[in-house]
């Protein structure tokens, strides 16, 4: 269900209440044990459909075979480069009619910073493009060669990048997906000053994110990001300003899986309830069904919910 108010999104989405219900039993997070934490930062040991190790297999052959898919379906640019580091590339999915203007999606992957590329992250591409929309994988280089910071700047620079590259851009679309929620989320607070552009950011879908870094510090997570306190603040999207100048022609979807751990979906509320507070216009929805990797693996498929309200944001834009 599709809610434009956070308030309202218990009472829109009775499913969520025993989801919820069960974050306040287990406490605040700096309450919960190290076990607790690493369970709730654990999404995949809350999938229904699969055991945990499956299902990631799974979401890398989905991914892999939808990226292959889009290529043969679209024209593409692969391997374009937006700064001087080995990841900083992006795979850029045209429609094969040419047109002079277009709407771009810069889809950034996810993979809990140390995991995924660009190479398999195309797989949203054909129902975009079947609409005259573009798409843009964002590489990027993960953990432990990148450090999250740097990360943070690769995928604004791409930002930036896109925007002076490509003139006949009428509109840019930020679409992330778990860490690439949280760095789409952190392009918004960004000084463009320093990259000499205002890009034109329309719209950003935020699929099953992480907008608040610290609890992470605690987990497994940490092993390989080694993020300290203070770095996590700083580079959480909830401890953040955002700084777009026009908040009201920018419209922001909060997306969540019905089968994310509760952590995701307190966070996603919290995170949607503070830009709605800072007046930006910004929408909640709870897929059914879904769990944190077919959530966005079914982007794929033109009927899928999530797909249309992207295609009708845009159209809308």
């Amino acid at each position: 269900m599709f809610s434009p108010l956070c308030s309202s999104w218990a009472q829109v989405h009775p499913e969520k209440e025993y989801s919820q219900n069960l974050a306040i039993a287990m406490g605040k997070w700096q309450e919960m044990t190290k076990e607790e934490l690493e369970t709730q930062y654990s999404p995949s040991r809350w999938s229904p459909r699969l055991d945990k190790e499956v299902v990631i297999e799974a979401h890398v052959k989905a991914v892999t075979e939808g990226s292959q898919n889009a290529q043969a379906f679209t024209q593409t640019l692969l391997n374009v480069p937006y700064g001087s580091s080995e990841g900083e590339k992006l795979d850029v999915y045209l429609p094969k009619k040419h047109v002079e203007t277009f709407p771009l999606v810069l889809y950034i992957h996810g993979g809990y910073w140390q995991s995924l590329s660009k190479d398999v992250s195309g797989f949203a591409a054909c129902p975009l493009v079947k609409q005259g929309i573009a798409l843009a994988a964002v590489g990027y280089d993960v953990a432990p060669k990148g450090q999250l910071e740097v990360m943070v700047e690769q995928v604004r620079h791409s930002v930036a990048f896109a925007v002076q590259q490509y003139t006949g851009i009428s509109g840019v679309y930020l679409l992330g997906h778990s860490a690439g929620a949280h760095l789409a989320a952190m392009v918004l607070s960004t000084d463009w000053a320093k990259f000499g552009v205002e890009p034109n950011i329309k719209g950003v879908f935020l699929v099953s994110g992480i907008y608040d870094l610290e609890p992470i510090t605690h987990t497994y997570v940490n092993d390989l990001l080694q993020l300290s306190r203070a770095v996590a603040q700083e580079n959480s999207p909830l401890r953040c300003m955002p700084k777009i100048k026009d908040k009201k022609t920018c419209q922001v979807l909060i997306a969540v899986a019905q089968h994310d751990p509760p952590e995701f979906h307190r966070q996603s509320q919290e995170y949607c309830q503070a830009l709605r507070t800072a007046g930006w216009k910004v929408s909640l929805l709870d897929l059914a069904g879904t769990d944190h990797f077919d959530v966005i693996e079914k982007l794929s498929q033109e009927n899928y919910l999530l797909t249309q309200v992207i295609l009708n944001m845009i159209s809308s834009g």
